[in-house]
């Protein structure tokens, strides 16, 4: 493949789980292509099915009660849904890193930061445990703590939130990954310490060359340092754009809805519009377009609580599911574009 390449395609994935009340659809025909070198940002309310989606790509969907139920998950021109367990573990942490959304729970309390950083290293890149331990000591260097030939022998409850996501990125980026999943990665992180570890992700895509899947509800965030987005709906891609084209032309009502409900220079403290309503229950999704409940133009449009529309592209890498959206009606190939 060429650098400018797609590293990673997910073609109609589906992930359900099998509850005592149904069958939770979480994410339904999911596709979208994640090119080398750029960040991809998936965003949506909590509950979209956003942190699913990256799970069912690193495979660590809970099993038996969890199922990727379709589809393809393409990655170095290999489908990971074929790979055995032990395929998969090569490809985990090795090829595929995940940062994931809270530290305190990712790492454990009861071994040092080092030694959690080392074993990754030693699992992966089969080194002796001194060349482990010396690349668990740059990592942290890397990161930016300071001091780190001492910190690595600190647990994680002697660090602050800051310091720990610094540590599940040392660990995510130890043995040098090509695709990088940033769940939420500064959530519950004040805003200075956002900014830093944003930033610090930013210098690493640089440093190492390496994709990153960033999963937030932060549109502000998504402007500043995604390449591409797709938004995500009640288990579905509501649009897909770069992100450009998508703050400057948005075509679905959710993320026109979104977008509103931003702040911007010269607010003047009037109430903010907002989307009303909420996301819908994963075992009760409305009929035909899963957000006409909550839309404007749907909740009045028998054709919206019918039928569900499917993404189609109204212009090159600017796909939309809306049977309002300009454009839209014209278009009898989902797949062009």
């Amino acid at each position: 493949m060429n650098n400018n390449g797609t590293l990673l395609s997910l073609e109609n994935v589906s992930t359900h789980f099998f509850t005592a009340d149904g069958i939770v659809k979480a994410v339904q025909n999911i596709s979208l292509k994640i090119k080398k070198g750029r960040t991809f940002a998936l965003v949506g309310e909590s509950g979209c099915g956003k942190s699913v989606t990256a799970l069912s790509v690193m495979r660590l969907v809970p099993h038996p009660q969890g199922k990727i139920a379709g589809g393809k998950i393409i990655f170095e021109e290999k489908n990971l849904l074929e790979l055995n367990e032990k395929q998969m573990r090569n490809v985990r942490g090795n090829k595929i890193a995940m940062i994931f959304q809270e530290p305190m729970t990712s790492l454990n309390p009861v071994y040092t930061v080092g030694n959690q950083i080392a074993e990754a290293i030693k699992l992966h890149q089969d080194k002796a445990g001194w060349q482990a331990k010396e690349d668990a000591v740059e990592m942290l260097q890397k990161v930016g703590i300071a001091d780190s030939q001492r910190r690595i022998n600190d647990y994680p409850h002697q660090m602050s939130g800051g310091m720990r996501q610094r540590v599940m990125i040392a660990m995510a980026i130890s043995c040098q990954p090509k695709l990088l999943i940033a769940d939420e990665p500064t959530t519950a992180l004040d805003v200075t310490t956002q900014a830093q570890i944003l930033d610090l992700l930013d210098e690493l895509q640089q440093q190492e060359k390496m994709s990153i899947l960033l999963i937030t509800h932060d549109l502000g965030i998504v402007a500043e340092r995604a390449d591409d987005v797709a938004v995500m709906y009640a288990s579905r891609i509501a649009e897909t754009a770069d992100s450009k084209t998508l703050f400057a032309n948005p075509l679905h009502p959710y993320t026109q809805g979104l977008l509103k409900s931003l702040p911007r220079l010269g607010f003047t403290g009037e109430r903010l519009p907002t989307v009303a309503g909420i996301v819908p229950d994963p075992l009760h999704f409305p009929s035909g377009c899963k957000f006409h409940p909550r839309c404007p133009i749907g909740c009045n449009d028998e054709r919206c609580q019918t039928i569900e529309p499917e993404i189609r592209y109204v212009a090159p890498g600017h796909g939309v599911a809306c049977w309002h959206a300009q454009g839209y009606e014209k278009i009898t190939d989902k797949q062009n574009g």
